[in-house]
């Protein structure tokens, strides 16, 4: 099977199955998609998109971004949603090179991980609940898709080696994210260097924050964002072989 898709104009398009979890089993392939934005989508691009028959879109970009960006075209019988799940915006371009970079993005995911707690619960549903395949997407597909990933992967039972390389896959399309930040903002300056980056230590230092807080990732799920484990056995149901 094939983790990365390839899209003419997406580039972080990928498959989440077919990895391992703790009792044997593997995430089915073709059933969660992870990707950057899909306002992007047109032409043959759509055309590959709408063959893997996905059936739920959930954007996690703010409404301002999807107003000034877009969102993916309208298909007979998708499901769209719009669930913001950061409640404080900055900007990366403008993160300063002094600060430790990968401190300074987790520190964002745990303002993620607790402010976005309503969004990210109903991401969670609409992942356990929906029959057919599903994407999730954020702007690059990076970080707040990236924190869901993480989430959706720890909950099924997805060891942290794992999940931490699935997340740094990310930075095999770093340099076409800088790219269309270049393209999108001439005549501006990318002051930081670590724009697009997605080294696993982000999420390893998030992970461990959220084990330390709440005594693991389960436990951050179930005591903060509300899942309970009704919600955990049919996310393990639909996406597990």
């Amino acid at each position: 099977m094939t983790r990365h898709l390839d899209f003419e104009r997406l580039h972080n398009f990928r498959d989440l199955g077919g990895y391992c979890t703790s009792d044997g089993r593997t995430v089915r392939w073709g059933r969660l998609y992870r990707s950057d934005s899909l306002a992007k989508l047109q032409g043959a691009d759509w055309d590959r998109f709408l063959a893997l028959g996905i059936r739920t879109v959930i954007d996690l970009r703010y409404p301002w971004e999807i107003e000034a960006k877009g969102r993916v075209p309208d298909a007979e019988g998708f499901r769209y949603l719009n669930l913001s799940v950061e409640h404080r915006p900055y900007d990366q371009a403008e993160i300063d090179p002094v600060l430790d970079p990968w401190r300074f993005l987790a520190d964002r995911y745990a303002e993620v991980a607790l402010d976005g707690a309503e969004e990210l619960r109903q991401a969670l549903e609409a992942i356990a609940d929906e029959s057919g395949p599903q994407v999730f997407h954020c702007a690059s597909g990076k970080d707040r898709t990236g924190l869901l990933a993480a989430l959706v992967l720890s909950l099924l039972g997805v060891d942290e080696d794992t999940i931490a390389a699935d997340f740094a896959l990310t930075e095999l399309a770093t340099d076409r994210l800088i790219a269309d930040w270049r393209a999108a903002n001439p005549g501006r300056a990318l002051n930081w260097p670590g724009y697009g980056r997605a080294p696993e230590e982000v999420i390893r230092l998030f992970l461990t924050d959220l084990t330390d807080t709440y005594g693991s990732v389960h436990d951050y799920a179930v005591k903060h964002v509300g899942v309970d484990d009704a919600l955990i056995e049919r996310l393990r149901a639909r996406l597990l072989d």
